[in-house]
């Protein structure tokens, strides 16, 4: 088994269906966090609403105040609408690579922590580094989620696209892969979301299952650079060709 750990987006769609929120390791494990988020969300302070959602003008906020046990849901995957989803492109899929996507799939949610990329998830907004009341949602998460990640992740193979910051949720000790992407010489950092999203997609599209099949599946606009191995960290790097 092959598990792809991603990050979230600050953009999200709107809607969903009356379907119960369910996620990875159950609700209960999370029911503190959770519990204070709502809290102030449906405190009805503009100040703390702001602070945590990470706007200036609560209008903005006004879109994002739900209750996050009662209201509609879509999954993961569709909730977010970021640059790596929008070069996903997951609607266009056929259902046998969104199937892909669902099952190998790991998102790390500044709410909600380690999900799987098809459970089902409310709309939210947490400001990327922000804490939830007194609860600091990297270190809350790590220490209630790296056991069980571990024991999910097994001796499957590792490929770890998430950006930097989601580390703190998660790092695990065993083998795993990161991607690295190039411009004239140059490391991308925007756009690198971009390249995680169409990575992504094509591992579905081809149905990777290793590392090994990633490494020789040709990729639209990158080229393979090299691989380097530090410990216990793998780096493909690809430079981007126009």
């Amino acid at each position: 088994m092959l598990y792809v750990l991603f990050s979230p987006s600050e953009g999200k769609k709107f809607g969903g269906k009356n379907i119960p929120m369910e996620l990875l390791g159950g609700i209960n494990a999370r029911q503190e966090i959770l519990k204070s988020y709502n809290d102030i969300v449906l405190s009805g302070d503009e100040e703390a609403i702001k602070r945590l959602f990470g706007f200036k003008k609560f209008e903005e906020c006004v879109p994002y105040i739900a209750d996050v046990f009662h209201a509609p849901t879509l999954k993961a995957i569709e909730r977010y609408n970021g640059v790596a989803y929008e070069y996903l492109e997951y609607a266009q899929l056929n259902e046998q690579a969104k199937d892909y996507i669902d099952k190998h799939t790991l998102i790390f949610s500044n709410l909600f922590g380690p999900i799987k990329a098809n459970d089902p998830i409310p709309i939210y907004k947490v400001k990327q580094g922000n804490a939830i009341g007194e609860i600091k949602p990297e270190l809350y998460y790590k220490k209630r989620f790296s056991y069980q990640l571990d024991l999910l992740l097994g001796n499957s193979e590792i490929l770890d696209l998430r950006a930097g910051y989601y580390e703190k949720f998660y790092k695990t000790d065993r083998p795993y892969t990161t991607l690295k992407f190039l411009k004239n010489g140059k490391t991308v950092s925007h756009w690198a979301k971009a390249y995680r999203g169409i990575v992504l997609r094509e591992m579905a599209k081809a149905d990777i299952s290793t590392l090994d099949e990633l490494r020789k599946l040709e990729l639209p606009s990158l080229s393979c650079e090299e691989i380097k191995q530090t410990k216990n960290k793998t780096e493909i790097v690809y430079k981007i060709v126009e």
